[in-house]
């Protein structure tokens, strides 16, 4: 079972960009909530907007500290304070009388999905200045007045499936474990490290399953690790170390945050190599997209690259991530994608794709290849495709069977097609790129995994009433 998050009973700050070499300043985890909310909201707001706004607040935090996104990463601290990046954090400053009573009561609570243990990443904006896909601060007042509950505040931004979770005990989780992990070994770190690299390894099949998954380090488990260690060019001696213990963390936070952007079905648009002309801060739209994509993609592998969130602007963030990137492969930090930039982006993207072998594999979804399919394609891209709409059809008779010869002929294109059309993808039709490749893998994965567990989630043991 995962670990269940805690509230920690403090925070580090970092009083800068992660990468800058500012202070870091380390308060109790109240005193930062409180900090936040008086540096991020006004204290006249009508109490539920107040609430609704540190709850987020609190549960952005909770899924940075829980995540160990900075650790993981590198970094010796828990969440910055720059607003390219997190939240406003303005250290030494006032805190407001009715935000520090209401931190008080709440702030050992956090928001959470239904069917989800991480607390939610509940991002916001203040809704005036900039827009997002969040909470909008603004608006909460004005939902706040029309005399809308915390709650419903919060549903109406995040939607209908979260919940809040309360009275979440307070004290430090587990880090990564002070004596390193081997073989031979047994315990729950052992059996976190397995479900771990076994959810890793259905987007990286290189890493061998690691099968069963008890909690004891044993012959499979040290080559899972060795080959993860080989994938992301770490010293492959089978031994998880803080180094491999956070780089294992790293990867997988990368690949629940993109199967959660794909499953909310975020129009990346289509991926292409194509370069869409100049981008820079200010920019919007599919090539911003596109950018956006290819950066977080790079930063699951490249620690100096950091991710971006998927909201097709060119802002701060967005900018950091693109000087980040041309400082790490040479080129004038200008943070603008012109042609040299882009040309060095796409190439760096679909190195990392080949590096990982990609191969049709039953009931795992893989990732997009990184160029788009369409007559005359060939290769086992297009037959992981048509294995995928084949077993798609047997649900949905709409989607015609083709046969499974890697070679994308009309029969393929016209099974895409009705995909497309049944799933309302938002696509070139009968073209699977990025969108469509996603779109595909996420219905079968939820349909394989589906008609597992029902014929056989407890292998071995009927299911009924006790005889």
């Amino acid at each position: 079972m995962p670990i269940l998050p805690t509230v920690p009973e403090t925070v580090t700050v970092h009083l800068g960009q992660p990468s800058s070499d500012a202070q870091n300043v380390t308060v109790s985890f109240p005193d930062y909530i409180k900090n936040v909310a008086s540096s991020e909201i006004y204290p006249t707001w009508p109490e539920a907007a107040i609430r609704a706004n540190i709850y987020a607040q609190i549960s952005y935090t909770l899924n940075r500290i829980y995540t160990r996104y900075y650790p993981s990463r590198g970094f010796d601290f828990d969440i910055t304070n720059s607003t390219a990046f997190d939240q406003s954090f303005v250290y030494g400053r006032d805190i407001f009388e009715n935000i520090s009573r209401i931190v008080d009561e709440i702030f050992n609570s956090y928001l959470r999905r239904r069917g989800s243990v991480e607390p939610l990443f509940a991002a916001y904006c203040d809704g005036v200045r900039v827009s997002c896909d969040g909470l909008s601060q603004w608006g909460s007042v004005s939902l706040a007045e029309e005399g809308l509950t915390p709650y419903e505040i919060l549903t109406t931004y995040y939607g209908d499936d979260i919940d809040i979770v309360t009275d979440v005990p307070v004290g430090d989780a587990p880090d990564a474990p002070l004596i390193p992990l081997r073989e031979g070994q047994i315990g729950p770190n052992v059996e976190l490290l397995q479900r771990r690299l076994n959810r890793i390894s259905a987007n990286y099949p290189a890493i061998p399953k690691i099968y069963p998954i008890n909690g004891v380090f044993d012959t499979s488990t040290t080559e899972a690790v060795k080959e993860f260690q080989r994938v992301f060019d770490l010293s492959p001696d089978g031994v998880v170390g803080p180094a491999t213990w956070y780089r294992i963390l790293y990867i997988y936070n990368g690949i629940k945050r993109l199967s959660e952007l794909n499953s909310e079905g975020l129009t990346l648009g289509e991926i292409s190599t194509q370069y869409p002309n100049l981008l820079q801060n200010g920019s919007e739209g599919a090539g911003v997209l596109v950018l956006q994509y290819y950066l977080s993609y790079i930063s699951a592998f490249i620690p100096t690259v950091p991710a971006v969130a998927l909201d097709g602007y060119f802002g701060a963030s967005t900018e950091a991530a693109v000087r980040a990137f041309q400082s790490t492969y040479g080129l004038a930090q200008d943070g603008i994608v012109g042609e040299q930039t882009w040309r060095e982006l796409t190439d760096v993207y679909q190195g990392l794709v080949a590096s990982v072998p990609i191969r049709f594999a039953e009931g795992v979804a893989l990732p997009f290849p990184g160029e788009a399919l369409a007559i005359g394609s060939q290769g086992e891209e297009v037959r992981i495709i048509q294995e995928y709409l084949n077993y798609i059809g047997e649900t949905y008779n709409e989607i015609p069977p083709v046969n499974p010869d890697g070679v994308y002929g009309p029969a393929t294109r016209d099974a895409v097609r009705a995909f497309q059309r049944l799933f309302n993808v938002p696509s070139q039709e009968g073209v699977v790129g990025g969108i469509t490749w996603v779109a595909i893998a996420s219905i079968y994965e939820d349909l394989y995994e589906g008609h597992r567990a029902e014929e056989g989630q407890y292998p071995g043991y009927p299911i009924g009433g006790a005889s």
